[in-house]
């Protein structure tokens, strides 16, 4: 019953994402493909879909952030935590705009911490902070509006993002080697991609 609301915003953001998933997933694929081949690099699938994952994320990011217009009734909020604890913590918009907020960040800590290989909080945070800020300006200057609250709750899951890329590093680390082979994590990615897909859909 929980998950329901988060659900619902996971299926709304994929309505109106999913064109230019498509459209994107099919240019990049294409790309990359033709890339390893004109330069006779090897394809290590599970790197490839992470590669992808991070691109679409970030085309995801943007679409929301800058195209969905469900709170022009909203104005600017620079007080912290003022909009957070207006909201009644079994409601819908709690579940949207308070851990919706978190989790639209997750993979960005997530992906920034892969990718730089960081074990410290301190760039992750910091990356986090300036894209987060970012989008908050670029929102107000596009006639949405600026609101500190999701600065805070952006920069709280890229932390959860950055802890979770570690705790599963550990893990990685501390499992046989079958399991750290390139076809096992092949596998492992591509049953993961095809749960997502299912539950998108």
């Amino acid at each position: 019953m929980m998950l329901e609301p988060i659900s619902r915003t996971i299926h709304d953001v994929f309505d109106i994402t999913w064109p230019m998933l498509l459209i994107s997933t099919i240019i990049i694929v294409v790309f990359r493909i033709t890339y390893l081949i004109k330069n006779q690099e090897r394809l290590i699938l599970y790197e490839e879909l992470l590669k992808l994952s991070f691109c679409l994320y970030i085309l995801c990011l943007f679409q929301v952030v800058t195209f969905e217009y469900d709170v022009s009734w909203a104005t600017n909020n620079f007080i912290p935590f003022k909009e957070i604890l207006r909201y009644n913590i079994t409601s819908r918009l709690f579940f949207k705009n308070v851990l919706g907020n978190m989790i639209l960040f997750l993979p960005f800590g997530f992906f920034t911490s892969y990718y730089l290989k960081v074990d410290k909080i301190k760039l992750p945070l910091v990356l986090t902070l300036v894209a987060s800020i970012s989008i908050e300006v670029v929102q107000m200057c596009i006639g949405r509006v600026f609101d500190v609250d999701d600065i805070i709750l952006n920069v709280i899951g890229g932390v959860l993002g950055f802890y979770l890329y570690n705790l599963l590093r550990i893990i990685v680390e501390r499992l046989p080697r079958f399991c750290r082979s390139e076809w096992f994590l092949n596998i492992v990615s591509l049953v993961a991609l095809i749960s997502t897909v299912l539950i998108i859909i």
